[in-house]
């Protein structure tokens, strides 16, 4: 008789190894997690096999049964490291220095030899990198990289965000030597293996302060009238092969982090601003999707390939903004078409179920010591949507043209970009909530609910409770993943999505180029691997947007510091059973007004279903989205922490209730 799936009882002569992510507590008693297991595998100490906090790893169990009992075992392989970086002190004796590593997880100091200490002294803080810990070492053998200075307080604040979450500072030695060993692109060189595209007009928009152009347009009039347009992608894969060092570290990384003050790159300088960036007036190698359009805008051919090409113009978004607004500028003929074009190809998105959630985006004005002097918002304007419709419709083209490929009749391992449809335990109270201010949801079907979803968010412009419904909405969606399973993009209304137009800055995209290379040359090979690939991007790309939010929080800190005792006028943008979080409307920037000091006022009582405090005896609400005035009375660095107070309106009560009396 065969066994029934699911029903097998482990015990210690069992040697089932387990993948999972390894947690470990203050207590020093660790937990792999692992994705089908009901139960946590409790790992003791003597049993973490030199893992560390955060490592994926596989893990066998000792003790246990699946089905009933505390699951107990240990780890065997450390799959992927989450961090090769520490932060801490060194102490330096005679023959040799030890590091002590300032992290609330336990982890043993550092063994590190006088000519690794890089000229550190006895008690500075330095960042050491994991070199190496094999068997037969007692203790992990590190090397300084950086020693941190005291007058580096918001430079090394950024850094240990970085540290903490595994993104290492600096490239190792063997793969900036790598970079720099690959050879320049000979300009106007023969390519006969590409198709040359140098001689048709192209340009790049980009930020006023971006460096790597990964993306570039391309625009011509045929002799019919059709216009060819061209998504040309910065080609990294033909510079990255497979198992290098480079290759490794940027698998590892999986994402570039942009943080208010730099930027750490996944790939070397030498790659990414220098040899792949498609920089003006250089001929570049590309990885290109040109279309055909007729003069309705209706794609009459497709066509994906190598290629060369050679811009002609850079243009930040605010310049062709300028042309956009004044019909006049260089290359306006063109833009305003392209402008068009993208602006249809909104139009039809929405149509089909895509949801238009706006965007805001903070930046700061930075001094020259990195100290926040200003702050801007941003918004998504037509020029930015120019170039995301492009960019849309390159993913999705690559994607459709994939999914349409089998072998042997079986689809081919690949990383979609995928998002899932809103999840129903939070959809349903934000639907009540928002029939309050008078909006209905038809929720029968996915699309209905997408409809609904752009129905309310274009009624919702410019009125009190815009911000608030934006906001809960977007807090109903699920997260976008990478997976082999494709399963479509609700939020984007397609049913096929990949991430191709970045790969400079994104594994994926590196992947995807990859996997349309073997397409095109007909020379597949399935990588039986890509879903754990997937999972690891995007655990990177988590960690990279927890980074920035973290590194933007301190900076909000660092700023409003400056403004402590000041009042401004904020809104509420989030309300739990301990107070409320208000943002300023003048610096988008998020503090709490604790519950304990509403206490004089009124006691106040938290309705989770109305996303608000309400006060037993005056009524008094505070809701999400509604505006109220703050004092700014804390700023704390440490904690990336901003404490505010209300400020009473004598608008906000019928009467000031009575202060409680003191027992």
């Amino acid at each position: 008789m065969g066994k029934k799936k699911g029903k097998q009882t482990t015990h210690q002569s069992d040697t089932k190894q387990y993948k999972g992510k390894f947690e470990i507590t203050r207590s020093g008693v660790g937990f792999v997690i692992v994705d089908g297991l009901q139960k946590d595998i409790i790992i003791r100490p003597n049993d973490f096999n030199r893992a560390f906090h955060g490592d994926f790893v596989r893990a066998e169990i000792t003790k246990g049964d699946i089905r009933s009992g505390r699951l107990q075992g240990r780890i065997t392989q450390i799959i992927e490291r989450k961090q090769k970086q520490f932060l801490g002190r060194i102490e330096i004796n005679r023959d040799y220095a030890f590091f002590i590593p300032e992290t609330e997880k336990p982890i043993p100091n550092f063994y590190i030899s006088l000519s690794k200490i890089n000229n550190a002294k006895d008690g500075e803080r330095v960042i050491v990198r994991l070199a190496s810990w094999d068997d037969d070492d007692k203790r992990p053998q590190g090397e300084v990289v950086e020693v941190i200075t005291k007058e580096k307080e918001g430079d090394l604040a950024m850094k240990e965000i970085l540290i903490q979450a595994g993104f290492s500072i600096l490239f190792p030695d063997d793969v900036l030597e790598e970079s720099e060993r690959i050879p320049d692109l000979v300009e106007g060189g023969k390519y006969p293996d590409r198709k040359d595209m140098r001689d048709i007009l192209t340009f790049t928009i980009d930020p006023v302060d971006a460096k790597d152009f990964d993306d570039a347009l391309s625009f011509r009039t045929m002799p019919n009238g059709d216009v060819e347009v061209g998504v040309h992608i910065a080609d990294v894969s033909y510079y990255i092969e497979p198992e290098t060092a480079l290759d490794d570290s940027a698998y590892e990384r999986a994402t570039s982090v942009y943080l208010p003050d730099r930027v750490v790159p996944m790939l070397p300088e030498r790659i990414s601003n220098e040899l792949c960036s498609l920089r003006p007036n250089e001929d570049k190698f590309t990885y290109s999707c040109n279309f055909l359009f007729d003069s309705k805008g209706v794609i009459k051919e497709k066509w994906i390939g190598r290629t060369i090409i050679h811009s002609n113009h850079r243009f930040t978004y605010e310049d062709v903004q300028a042309i956009i607004d004044t019909n006049d500028g260089l290359y306006d003929d063109e833009i305003l078409l392209l402008h068009r074009m993208a602006q249809q190809m909104r139009k039809q998105r929405m149509k089909d179920g895509a949801i238009n959630f706006s965007s805001q985006e903070v930046r700061f004005k930075l001094d020259d010591t990195g100290k926040p002097i200003g702050i801007v918002i941003k918004e998504s304007k037509e020029s930015h949507q120019l170039i995301e419709e492009f960019m849309l419709l390159a993913n999705r083209t690559i994607a459709e043209k994939v999914s349409s490929t089998k072998l042997n009749g079986k689809p081919i391992p690949f990383p979609y970009r995928v998002h899932d449809q809103p999840d129903e335990a939070k959809l349903i109270p934000f639907i009540e909530f928002a029939k309050k201010y008078g909006y209905q949801f038809n929720i029968r079907t996915p699309a209905e609910i997408a409809k609904s979803f752009n129905e309310m968010l274009s009624r919702v412009q410019g009125l009190p409770e815009q911000r608030v419904l934006e906001q809960l909405g977007i807090r109903t969606m699920a997260k976008a993943i990478y997976t082999s399973k494709n399963i479509g993009h609700y939020g984007l209304g397609f049913e096929n999505y990949c991430h191709f137009t970045s790969p400079i800055r994104r594994y994926p995209d590196i992947m995807v180029h990859r996997v349309v290379t073997q397409i095109l040359d007909e020379a597949i090979v399935l990588d039986k691997k890509m879903e754990e690939r997937c999972r690891h991007s995007s655990e990177r790309e988590r960690a990279a947007m927890e980074s920035e939010r973290a590194a933007n929080k301190y900076k909000q800190v660092e700023y409003m510091k400056e403004y402590i005792g000041d009042t401004f006028d904020a809104v509420i943008s989030g309300v739990s059973n301990f107070g409320f979080w208000s943002e300023t409307i003048e610096h988008k920037c998020e503090g709490l007004v604790g519950l304990s000091s509403l206490l004089d006022y009124d006691d106040f009582i938290y309705y989770e279903s109305e996303y608000s405090l309400i006060g037993k005896r005056s009524g008094k609400a505070f809701r999400i989205g509604d505006p109220v005035k703050i004092k700014v009375i804390a700023a704390n660095l440490t904690k990336r922490q901003l404490d505010y107070e209300w400020i009473l309106d004598v608008d906000d009560f019928p009467a000031t209730p009575p202060k409680k009396k003191k027992k």
